[in-house]
């Protein structure tokens, strides 16, 4: 498998599949374009419990699997937002946690479930909800980024606070909760929420410069009746 990641404002994963059987699964509606050559299976992959749990951590129910017929047939897949799709080898980094919406595709080889958090507050206040999505496995997965993306090296023990909605995905080794925001002016006029997202080192952090929501939100409040 070959791939590209193609396009500034609207990125796109282009895959060209070397041999047949060769395979790619995305949520539902995720295929922007392909060639002829590549067949498709809708399925509740890794069974309705699984899938149930994809549900809740932002999926579809079901899943799009596109299997190569033969050698150098094509598929895309279309960011659903601007900003950027970042490749990671699951493999290689020894899988990630994510936040809800961030998982655009991925090889046969790479496994999505859900991650509960630790801490039950990480959950019911840090805005993506109780379940995360955790990606395991070995080959490539393509993470949709909102906007611009930004990475942390974070050493041992190293801390960094941010709005949950710009969190992308995070190592394993880092560890993640939420951290009530301190001072009562604060939280009425500081215009950021009650709580921040507390990641802390050792480990890799994605995080971007968009948060969608927020964006949403302010769009929502533009629409007359609302």
């Amino acid at each position: 498998m070959r791939y590209q990641v193609i396009g500034d404002t609207m990125p796109a994963v282009e895959v060209v599949f070397d041999r047949p059987g060769e395979t790619m699964y995305t949520q539902s509606g995720g295929m922007a374009w392909m060639s002829e050559g590549v067949s498709m299976d809708s399925n509740m992959r890794g069974g309705l419990g699984k899938s149930i749990g994809r549900m809740f951590s932002g999926e579809s129910l079901f899943m799009a699997t596109y299997k190569a017929e033969r050698p150098g047939a094509m598929i895309a897949f279309a960011s659903t937002v601007a900003g950027e799709v970042l490749p990671v080898d699951i493999g290689a980094c020894g899988g990630m946690i994510c936040q809800k919406g961030a998982f655009l595709c991925a090889e046969e080889t790479v496994n999505l479930s859900v991650a509960l958090t630790k801490k039950l507050s990480a959950g019911f206040f840090g805005g993506e909800g109780f379940i995360l999505q955790d990606i395991s496995g070995n080959g490539m997965v393509f993470l949709e980024i909102d906007g611009n993306k930004v990475e942390k090296q974070l050493a041992p023990g190293e801390v960094i606070k941010v709005d949950t909605g710009n969190v992308v995905a995070f190592e394993k080794s880092v560890k993640y909760e939420v951290e009530t925001v301190k001072g009562i002016k604060n939280i009425f006029f500081g215009g950021e929420g009650l709580f921040l997202t507390k990641l802390t080192g050792p480990g890799r952090v994605v995080l971007q410069t968009q948060n969608f929501n927020e964006f949403a939100g302010r769009i929502a409040r533009l629409i007359p009746g609302k």
